[in-house]
C-alpha cells in the first residue's frame, strides 16, 4: 500500500475493524517513512450480473444508480444511512444468489421493491409509482390496497 503523503511503499497496519455489517474491513495504517496515518477500506470484489434493460440492451450493474434511486424514494423518511447500506447489500446478495450472469431490470426492480417494502412503506409506494409508471390515482390506490392486504 502506497502512502498517500510521501508515496513510500512500506506501511504498517495499526488497527483493523469490520464495518458495513461485516462487508468491509477498515484498516488504520501508518507510513514507516513519514509516520503519517491514514485509513483504508477493504471489501471483496464480486462480479455482479449485467442488467438486461427493457429495450433489450445490456449494461453493467451500477450500484450508484441503484443507491440514488433508493435515496430518492427514501427522501425525508425516518430511515438511517446504515439501514440503506444494509438494504443495498441485501439487494446485491440476492442478485448474486440468482447465479446468473445477466438478470432483467424487472427482476432487479422487484428485488429493490421487496427491500423497500420491508424498510419503509411510503418509500416503497414512491419507488413503485416511478418503476411501474403509474398513470393515475387509481393505480396508486390499488398498490396501497395491496400493501395493506400483505400485512
Amino acid at each position: 500500500m502506497y502512502c498517500p503523503f510521501c508515496s513510500a511503499t512500506d506501511t504498517k497496519v495499526i488497527d483493523s475493524r469490520l464495518v458495513s455489517d461485516g462487508h468491509q474491513i477498515r484498516r488504520r495504517r501508518e507510513c514507516v517513512a513519514c509516520q503519517e496515518r491514514f485509513t483504508t477500506f477493504e471489501s471483496a470484489e464480486l462480479v455482479m450480473p449485467r442488467i438486461i434493460k427493457r429495450d433489450g440492451s445490456r449494461e453493467p450493474f451500477n450500484e450508484d444508480k441503484m443507491r440514488s434511486g433508493l435515496v430518492r424514494a427514501l427522501e425525508k423518511r425516518p430511515v438511517s444511512v446504515e439501514q440503506v447500506e444494509l438494504s443495498i447489500n441485501k439487494v446485491k446478495s440476492q442478485m448474486r444468489a440468482t447465479g446468473e450472469r445477466e438478470i432483467s431490470s424487472e427482476l432487479l426492480g422487484n428485488i429493490i421493491m421487496g427491500q423497500l417494502k420491508d424498510l419503509d412503506k411510503v418509500a416503497y409506494v414512491r419507488f413503485a409509482s416511478v418503476y411501474r409508471s403509474f398513470e393515475d390515482v387509481k393505480e396508486f390506490g390499488e398498490e396501497i390496497a395491496r400493501l395493506g392486504s400483505d400485512k
